[in-house]
């Protein structure tokens, strides 16, 4: 039956891709999924309160992917980090996530920052910015998880210069017990970040980045850049010493970068593989074989859908990736932290559904379909 969209009338696929639970984890490429929180829609607060979080839905839904062979990037951005889960929340989301994946034996690594730190007010010093990421850090490794060091819009502020960079990541990571992966977050994700390692110029930007981890290459597992510019990640990831690996966070070109090229490849953790999990894992499971054009025939046709998601403002990507957890029957509303289900319009949700809908995603297209007319009533525009 058709439903009309904002975009015009349009039918919907009928029967989903076939991608059952229990596959085992990809082995030729790492690969993580940075995982949404679940509001909880009954709290009586007000957006600038506290986060009230669903726990027993935000579980399943790591437990979603971990059955599909996926790591978990537990409360990174696209959890809401500083855009309404704060580092109370993100500490007991790290816990209970920890604890499940222990308990499942899924892989998980976490984001460490320093968003304990007020954002208004005075300038927080470096021996602040320090002992924030600190006790992020003693968290991680209290619970057992891989630490992902974050970028901090509190050191853009507290830093004079690539130096304090230096100085910075090279304390963090002599104390780090185990090797962690360095996260490299661009403007696009969010604006407090411009200038980050010091520079507004990204050619000196890279360079400070790489002699961070030529520095302590034996504490750095990888990084992931953010940046949406492959051929900026390409020159990075080159540029490695041995041993370190490149994790994409482009959610514009990751299929290209993960199948790589004669010189290399990039391991994977990404906030589209949130709605992607199961396609995901099994276009890399395909690609395990050496199947570089059964990857890319895949993943390939999933890139429309991911640059939707991600368009300006990107930092809003986070309500698409919700609203489609949403119609695809992961959670019971579309109601989000912070309020921010209100930060994407109703054309670009319904374009998100006509696209997810068209790769097969919703395990039952007639609830998405249900869920999607739901909505449109809402807004005035079913029929």
């Amino acid at each position: 039956m058709t439903i009309h969209l904002p975009q015009g009338p349009y039918t919907p696929r009928a029967t989903p891709l076939d991608l059952a639970p229990g596959a085992p984890a990809p082995t030729s490429r790492t690969v993580f999924s940075a995982a949404h929180v679940v509001a909880d829609p009954y709290a009586d607060i007000s957006p600038d309160d506290p986060a009230a979080v669903d726990w027993e839905s935000t579980l399943a839904f790591r437990r979603h992917l971990w059955a599909h062979g996926l790591g978990v990037a537990e409360a990174m951005d696209t959890a809401q980090r500083g855009m309404g889960l704060d580092w109370s929340g993100a500490a007991e989301l790290i816990r209970r996530s920890a604890a499940e994946a222990k308990a499942v034996g899924g892989a998980i690594a976490c984001g460490v920052g320093t968003d304990q730190l007020p954002v208004n007010g005075p300038t927080p010093t470096l021996a602040e910015v320090t002992a924030a990421y600190e006790e992020q850090l003693a968290l991680a490794e209290e619970n057992g998880v891989q630490p992902i060091l974050m970028a901090s819009r509190a050191l853009v502020r507290a830093a004079r210069g690539p130096e304090d960079y230096l100085a910075t990541y090279a304390h963090l990571l002599r104390q780090a017990s185990e090797p962690v992966i360095l996260h490299w977050l661009g403007p696009m994700f969010d604006p407090a970040l411009e200038g980050y390692w010091g520079s507004a110029d990204l050619d000196e930007a890279t360079d400070t980045f790489l002699k961070v981890i030529a520095e302590h290459p034996d504490k750095v597992d990888g990084i992931k850049i953010s940046l949406l510019d492959a051929a900026r990640e390409i020159d990075v990831r080159r540029r490695l010493p041995g041993g370190v690996r490149c994790y994409t966070g482009d959610d514009f070109n990751y299929p290209e970068l993960i199948a790589g090229d004669e010189r290399g490849f990039s391991h994977a953790l990404l906030g589209i593989f949130d709605p992607l999990g199961p396609l995901a894992a099994h276009a890399v499971r395909v690609l395990d074989t050496g199947d570089v054009d059964g990857f890319r025939a895949l993943l390939d046709p999933t890139v429309e859908l991911s640059r939707h998601l991600f368009r300006p403002p990107t930092r809003f990507y986070k309500t698409g990736v919700v609203f489609l957890a949403w119609l695809s029957g992961h959670q019971d509303h579309f109601t989000m932290v912070g309020g921010l289900q209100s930060a994407r319009s109703l054309p670009h949700l319904a374009k998100a559904y006509e696209l997810a809908d068209g790769l097969g995603l919703f395990p039952d297209p007639e609830l998405a379909e249900h869920r999607m007319r739901s909505l449109l009533a809402v807004h005035g525009g079913a029929r």
